[in-house]
């Protein structure tokens, strides 16, 4: 079934996101997907969308396919095919018809991961044969690195084309294009898009994650494999990548000595090669004292059990890799203890929060959406994680890139920090909670699947469904205390 409307809605929303000059260009498109047609269809009038792919092997060249008809050339694409789940499935099955070029030997590139790198309105003629009029087609282009090398001979699959060509970049026959691969600065080389973690605990078990059954939508489904996901285009580098998939997928769980360890290719549902890079990390706990958000449960598992699980060759091939070069007792691995012989020393993970109050007193909520991995349809502080930062300057980007606001990191002082324990056993929580005296802009909604609304309440009215830690953090200011704990 081809794509729906609210998908490439969603799709066009985070192009113009990244490219908001050409939203005029692109409102017959806009307007089309507001009437709820159906833009997939090749007859779709007064216009409808092709897919091409955009493949640059290692000298960054693009390839090409000339057009016998007219001698254009152009890249490989063409009509979404009612077998397409996704706009990107049509662009891989056009260069494999068109080129002979199948998804495994293609990977996306760190700079648009999956999402589009172009959409260009061109105008195709009038087709009297087929009582056509002249329309204009929305061509989302998808960027791709070849995996290896360039493919010394390419089969030209399509009867309307007479042969290809790899252009350099400043060549590039599209100008919209060439102009936004030139700005990407790609060097042609694949690089990890992936990430995931060996969870060991140095004694020679391996935690594993159960994937949900969900064919065609995640990646070995129903499978155990390593935890961990996709880059996004606000992770900074591919360890953020693991950092914010693990806090999506098990919030409490912390790693100790996390490391890079090596760069698997695996096999994505669309069939693309996807260059992963591994970690490990070592942990000691309990799996089902963690909050699992995704996927159906975690366990610990010995190499020698791996061959009766439902467990990828490759995913079964690397566990037993790394434990053959870290058997069980090695001293480089061992444990650590503190100096008076406790347990080992657990570290806590650190949040910031925005206490902020009007003229009137009423301090700043927002009502988190329903769909949120934690205190979801709650009202709770402005907040962030804490990660490769400092705290004020945590709070100050998730002020602006959450609500719009601007604050001088000058003007934040520390009121108030909430100790927290969420479940038994869980990781504590450092929640720290900063004062903005001053700030500029008017709270606004920028992340809406995180946050539905902000809202100012009175300190005596404050709302029903509120996360407890906060409200506990807010009594305590009021009573003039600067520390308080929950769950211990």
């Amino acid at each position: 079934m081809p794509p729906s409307s609210s998908q490439i809605r969603k799709t066009v929303k985070a192009y113009l996101g990244r490219h908001p000059g050409e939203r005029d260009t692109l409102a017959g498109l806009l307007a089309s997907l507001d009437q709820a047609a159906d833009v997939t269809a090749r007859t779709a009038l007064p216009g409808h969308i092709t897919c091409s792919a955009v493949v640059v092997d290692r000298r960054c060249r693009v390839l090409h396919i000339r057009h016998r008809a007219n001698g254009l050339m152009r890249i490989p694409g063409g009509h979404i095919g009612l077998e397409d789940r996704t706009l990107l499935a049509t662009a891989l099955r056009q260069v494999a018809q068109e080129a002979g070029i199948p998804p495994g030997v293609l990977c996306l590139t760190r700079q648009m991961l999956g999402s589009p790198a172009d959409i260009e309105v061109r105008d195709v003629d009038a087709n009297p044969a087929m009582a056509e009029p002249t329309h204009p087609h929305y061509d989302f282009r998808y960027l791709f690195h070849l995996a290896g090398d360039t493919p010394s001979a390419i089969t030209v699959e399509d009867e309307e084309a007479s042969g290809v060509e790899w252009l350099p970049l400043p060549q590039v026959t599209s100008q919209t294009l060439r102009a936004k691969l030139l700005r990407a600065q790609l060097d042609g080389r694949p690089e990890p898009v992936n990430a995931s973690a060996i969870i060991h605990d140095g004694q020679g078990r391996y935690l594993l994650h159960l994937r949900d059954h969900k064919p065609g939508i995640i990646g070995e489904p129903g499978a155990f494999a390593l935890l961990g996901g996709g880059r996004t285009h606000d992770d900074q580098n591919i360890e953020v990548t693991l950092v914010r998939e693990l806090s999506e997928e098990v919030p409490d769980l912390r790693l100790d000595n996390l490391e890079p360890y090596t760069v698997e290719a695996a096999t994505s549902v669309d069939g693309l090669s996807v260059p992963v890079q591994v970690f490990t990390g070592r942990w000691t706990g309990d799996p089902d004292r963690l909050r699992l958000h995704e996927g159906v449960l975690l366990r610990w598992f010995t190499p020698d059990v791996l061959d009766r699980l439902r467990l990828s060759p490759a995913t079964r091939d690397l566990i037993r890799r790394h434990a053959a070069e870290n058997p069980p007792g090695d001293e480089s691995d061992a444990t650590p203890h503190l100096r008076d012989g406790g347990s080992r020393a657990v570290l806590n993970g650190i949040g910031v929060h925005l206490h902020l109050e009007d003229d009137e007193g009423r301090v700043l909520l927002g009502l988190r959406h329903p769909d949120s991995a934690y205190a979801g349809n709650s009202w709770h502080y402005l907040a962030g994680k804490c990660e490769q930062e400092s705290a004020v300057t945590c709070l100050v980007r998730e002020a602006r890139e959450e609500a719009g606001l601007v604050i001088d990191p000058a003007d934040v002082e520390l009121l108030h920090v909430v100790h927290v324990v969420d479940t038994p056993g869980g990781l504590p929580l450092m929640q720290l909670v900063f004062r903005a005296r001053r700030w500029e802009g008017v709270p606004r909604v920028l992340e809406t699947d995180k946050c539905l609304a902000w809202q100012w309440w009175p300190p005596h009215e404050l709302p029903e469904r509120l996360v407890p830690y906060t409200r506990k953090a807010l009594t305590a200011i009021a009573e003039g205390r600067t520390y308080s704990q929950m769950g211990w």
